[in-house]
């Protein structure tokens, strides 16, 4: 209801006949308006000359209104006819079209898009759609001719698998002409079709009479034979496969609309595991007469094994008979075992997780399982390839020289074996093997298992074997060249001693003597590297030791790249091992560097992080709490994000063979974690790298925060001192020099070159030591069997030891309530006897 009270709502069908009834009676009108003008001239004749000039003035109303009436019908019909037959589309449950000139879809109803599976507006023309459908090109083309002609036709088309199941109604009836064509379609229950009385009179032998009518005859038969076969049929190449029939249909668990006349690709039919068989059998255009044992995919993506039995043109189109495997076995109970055991073969081949391939006697790859084909393709056909096409430049001549001698020696010769790097992409590797199969000329099996881990954990371990036999000679090396930094520095002191800052020599002493402290202090960096120093946490300030380390920075990275320090106002103090963390700046710049080839910008940020922004991040990397953060901002090249999560790892590496280890990033992760902290990165490729480093606060105040170690300020202190003292050491030169040092500063020194002289003197001695001083690490006995065999005699004896790695490398082999003394090499003068004269005074 529109209007007001019961004023009936009219339909469009109601409007517009009142309208075209309107249209009618102005044209009646008109016409009596025009009569009226033929009888003014019969008036005219008469002498009535009153009524003349009303029956002129209807004349003319007449004329206009003729010509009006005729318009207004002549348009409203199209435009009525129009709006009546979309009411009668929208209306029916079949499906409707309406197809303009044979090519544009004018207007389609809901059923037609839900049984053409489409959206308004991408429904194809009716045509196409029953393209798909096989078996009804026939009925097709009927249709379509009385489309061209004009006429109404109707006709059955098979719309299931089954051959007995429902079937499709279309019948088309012009609209104006052969302009406009309203196609219906419906779905009807199981009948005998129109399709079905075609395909049996095709079935009849047509007499010789005509020639013509049996060649049509003979070509519905094998349609339709083609379309009522019991096995999966259709024709494949190694790109497509179409023509599938009504059985293949019901194999695959699909429509047969939606397989009939379309197309699928080859992997839409045949998995991965199955293609190689099949594109062997393809290649050869054949398969074996008892048929290949393969896997296809069903519609769900599930497989279903079947027997395929291939036929047609060689490296072309080849008609593919399925069968499920269980029926084909059944259909063949007398196989002989061989045949059997041939199918088992096939099977096996198809399915092996072991990469496997034939090649003929030219070296051509004939067949190739699933497993080969994963390793080796990269996307391309392998059969017909030459197999040292698949591997790797350096490798090729070694493949062929396989194959040549697995040709060569035939089924006499024994299996060869070599290693090789695949070419395609992911740089994989593997190990060939190849066996010759039959006589010389009959082609070989070439076997493959892939060796990419174990190539992978092989070069790690050579890696790491690397990395442990440097660090070992870095270590052994550092040792070495501290006894000789510490005779060069105590010699200096001693020269030191001797000579006033006025003498002409005392300038080039302090050359040597500072010099040498350089030198240590890259000994002392070997150790770190070589872990033989067991380096002790501490609470510093970070803005001391970036200071301090900036120097070095800028030497390591270059002229080309500018460093930018900004530090934060009042640094929390921070525990860390100094030269861990040294370290870690040094990794991450030397990173940067590699990163600007052609220069750029290297920033260092500290500032405090409070907890709460910590916990502002959300995503857990960073627990809650007070940090000092360390960012080490480049803008170099950045990093890649596939490979962002692997940064961290120990033996990933971007750089170039030979120019990085891999441990670089990962040495500072675990350093950062050790120390209990977190470090994190971001990039953007092109712009720049940051990672973030932080580092807990130490809860102690910035007062008690432990000064960096200092030489003892020893200008007014007495270093002078008594007592008696054992000096045990190997090394000559520092030997001699601690004995001459201690003996001017008033102590009684007996110097013993090892371990047992050091016993033999103590037990000779008629009074006892006060000190001991003995070398770590000694020929024939160390310092530690040595304190255990001087606490045995003396249990109270006092120990110092000197040595040049850390105390923690020792200090393992003793007991934990040992108690000594330890002085690190290279140490001054002043330090030596400094130690001595606390430790015996303690």
């Amino acid at each position: 209801m529109t209007g007001g009270a019961g004023t009936p709502d009219h339909g469009p069908a109601e409007r517009a006949t009142a309208g075209q009834t309107q249209q009618f009676t102005r044209l009646i009108l008109a016409g009596a308006a025009f009569a009226g003008a033929f009888a003014a001239v019969l008036v005219q004749g008469s002498g009535s000359s009153f009524i003349l000039p009303v029956l002129a003035a209807l004349a003319c109303v007449g004329l206009v209104s003729i010509a009006n009436a005729i318009i207004r019908f002549g348009l409203a019909r199209p435009q009525t006819g129009d709006e009546m037959s979309r009411l009668l589309v929208a209306a029916t449950s079949d499906g409707v079209a309406v197809v303009e000139d044979g090519e544009q879809i004018s207007s389609a109803n809901t059923p037609y898009l839900r049984l053409t599976r489409s959206r308004e507006g991408q429904a194809p023309i009716p045509e196409r759609f029953l393209q798909r459908i096989p078996g009804g090109q026939a009925m097709l083309a009927e249709i379509l001719h009385a489309v061209a002609e004009g006429t109404s036709c109707t006709r059955m088309f098979p719309f299931d698998a089954d051959p007995d199941g429902r079937k499709l109604r279309v019948s088309v009836h012009p609209l104006g002409g052969r302009r406009r064509t309203m196609w219906v379609l419906s779905v009807t229950g199981a009948e005998r079709s129109e399709a079905t009385a075609v395909v049996q009179a095709a079935a009849v032998p047509a007499g010789p009479a005509d020639a013509a009518v049996t060649e049509h005859s003979a070509a519905a038969g094998l349609l339709a034979l083609w379309e009522r076969a019991p096995l999966g049929m259709f024709v494949l190449t190694s790109e497509e496969a179409w023509l599938a029939n009504g059985a293949l249909a019901r194999l695959l668990g699909y429509d047969l609309a939606e397989v009939g006349a379309g197309r699928m690709s080859f992997r839409e039919i045949i998995p991965p595991s199955s293609a190689g068989a099949m594109l062997a059998a393809l290649t050869k255009g054949r398969s074996d007469p008892d048929g290949l044992d393969i896997d296809v995919l069903r519609r769900d993506g599930s497989t279903l094994p079947v027997r395929a039995f291939v036929g047609g043109l060689p490296m072309g189109e080849c008609v593919v008979v399925l069968a499920p495997r269980a029926r084909a076995a059944a259909a063949a109970p007398s196989l002989a075992a061989p045949v059997a055991r041939g199918s088992d073969d096939a099977a096996f081949f198809s399915r092996s997780p072991l990469a496997m391939a034939t090649i003929d006697a030219r070296g051509r790859l004939t067949e190739a399982n699933g497993s080969f084909a994963r390793l080796f393709s990269d996307g391309r056909t392998l059969t017909g390839l030459k197999l040292e096409r698949l591997v790797v430049e350096r490798d090729q001549v070694a493949v062929e020289q396989l194959v040549q001698d697995a040709l060569r020696d035939g089924a006499s010769g024994a299996a060869q074996a070599v290693d090789i790097a695949i070419a395609a992409e992911g740089g994989r590797s593997a190990r060939l093997y190849a066996a010759a199969l039959g006589g010389p000329g009959g082609g070989a099996a070439i076997y493959a298992v892939d060796t990419t881990a174990q190539r992978a954990l092989e070069v790690q371990f050579a890696q790491s074997q690397k990395m442990q036999a440097i660090g070992q000679l870095a270590g052994g090396v550092a040792h070495d060249f501290n006894n000789v930094l510490t005779a060069i520095i105590g010699y200096c002191d001693l020269l030191l001693a001797s000579h006033r800052p006025s003498d002409p020599s005392f300038p080039d002493i302090m050359q040597i003597k500072q010099n040498a402290n350089r030198a240590a202090g890259l000994v002392r960096q070997l150790l770190a590297f070589s872990r033989r120093q067991t380096l002790r946490p501490q609470v510093i300030q970070l803005t001391d030791v970036i200071s301090d380390l900036s120097m070095l920075l800028r030497r390591l990275i270059g002229e080309t790249i500018t460093l930018e320090v900004e530090h934060g106002r009042d640094l929390w103090p921070v525990k860390v091992d100094v030269n861990q963390f040294e370290q870690v700046i040094v990794n991450l710049a030397v990173n940067a560097r590699d990163a600007m080839p052609g220069g750029g910008a290297l920033t260092l940020r500290t500032r405090n992080v409070t907890a709460a922004e910590t916990a502002a991040l959300g995503d857990g990397t960073v627990a809650p709490g007070d940090y000092v953060l360390v960012e080490v901002v480049d803008t170099g090249t950045g990093i890649p994000p596939e490979i962002m999560d692997k940064i961290f790892e120990p033996f990933f590496s971007t750089k170039e063979v030979g120019k990085g280890t891999g441990l670089g990033l990962s040495t500072v992760y675990g350093i950062v974690q050790q120390t209990g902290g977190t470090i994190l990165a971001a990039s953007t490729p092109g712009a720049g790298t940051t990672f973030r480093v932080f580092l807990p606060r130490h809860a102690e105040e910035a007062a008690q925060v432990e000064a960096r170690p200092a030489e003892p300020d020893t200008r007014t202190a007495d270093l002078t001192g008594q007592g008696s003292v054992l000096l045990v050491e190997d090394e000559d030169a520092v030997r001699a020099f601690a004995s001459r040092a201690l003996s001017a500063r008033g102590y009684n020194v007996v110097a013993a070159s090892g371990g047992a002289e050091a016993l033999a003197v103590v037990d000779a001695a008629e009074h006892r030591f006060d000190l001991v001083i003995s070398d770590v690490v000694m020929p024939e006995m160390d310092g530690p069997t040595l304190l255990r065999e001087l606490r045995a005699r003396h249990p109270e004896l006092k120990v110092i030891f000197i040595s040049g790695y850390a105390e923690e490398a020792f200090a393992k082999n003793l007991p934990a309530s040992e108690k000594f003394a330890f002085l690190p090499k290279p140490f001054t003068l002043k330090q030596l006897v400094a130690a001595v004269k606390e430790t015996i005074a303690s």
